[in-house]
């Protein structure tokens, strides 16, 4: 304990210095979305007009609605087929081929985004030749691409959230007279009901977040927001980028106090 005491003050210089490492860039970020020049490293003064001018570009607004479109899809499709994979891997026990299902879904999870994009990227092109769907790029291969390793994630949370639950509430309901669909939606659903939101919500990050898969499977008019922004970025960071990374930034900070104070008035309840 003493060693501890001692060494107290530089372990927490060590911790300062650790978050000014991470958030200062943010600070500095959030800072020049206000600033009146367009030089975002020279400060002209207070003024929210790049805020104005961000609502103003129809291509970054055309792409956040894509990006918010395609992440809802993709996530509802991974949260189902990962559900169903692991399903079949907690219940239905040992079986032929168990392995190799259990890595097949869970390759995307190590897999470089790199090589799942070119992957997807001639499997949509070869399938356009041998059946004419899908016809070219756009939002549904965005969809697919993104349902794709968003199922790796899902199914992860889903099994292990499975692996918890207790069987034996499952069979009283069986006992007690319900069918088995009606123990899935009465008892197991709402025992997963975590998991699943959860991996929703994981599979809706990463989709909102792609830039390298979706850079792969997309074609003309279906640019996702990651994609325009890197567009922008490429030739300099613009006020208006910063401004739209404030609001990112604002919002998803929001999501998480409000998560804390729904979790903190649960915790006297439980």
């Amino acid at each position: 304990m003493r060693g501890v005491s001692r060494h107290r003050p530089l372990l927490a210089l060590i911790v300062l210095l650790g978050f000014v490492f991470l958030y200062a860039p943010i600070v500095s970020l959030v800072v020049f979305s206000f600033n009146e020049s367009r030089l975002v490293t020279v400060w002209g003064g207070f003024s929210t007009k790049w805020y104005v001018e961000l609502f103003r570009d129809s291509q970054i607004l055309e792409a956040a609605w894509i990006s918010l479109r395609v992440a809802a899809a993709s996530a509802s499709i991974a949260t189902v087929v990962g559900t169903l994979g692991a399903f079949v891997l907690v219940r239905f026990g040992p079986f032929r081929s168990r392995a190799l299902l259990s890595m097949m879904i869970t390759a995307p999870l190590v897999m470089p985004e790199v090589i799942i994009g070119l992957s997807l990227l001639l499997l949509f092109i070869s399938m356009e030749g041998l059946i004419g769907w899908p016809s070219g790029r756009g939002m549904m291969t965005i969809i697919i691409a993104h349902a794709t390793f968003g199922a790796a994630y899902a199914a992860v949370v889903v099994q292990s959230r499975l692996a918890e639950t207790d069987l034996s509430l499952e069979e009283a309901a069986m006992d007690l007279g319900a069918r088995p669909v009606r123990v899935f939606f009465d008892v197991t659903l709402p025992g997963i009901m975590p998991a699943l939101i959860s991996s929703w919500l994981l599979a809706f990050t990463l989709s909102l977040d792609d830039l390298v898969i979706a850079s792969f499977v997309s074609g003309p008019g279906s640019s996702t927001l990651p994609m325009v922004v890197f567009s922008k970025v490429r030739l300099g960071v613009s006020p208006d980028v910063n401004a739209l990374a404030t609001i990112v930034i604002a919002l998803v900070s929001l999501a998480i106090i409000v998560a804390a104070l729904l979790m903190n008035r649960r915790r006297p309840m439980r």
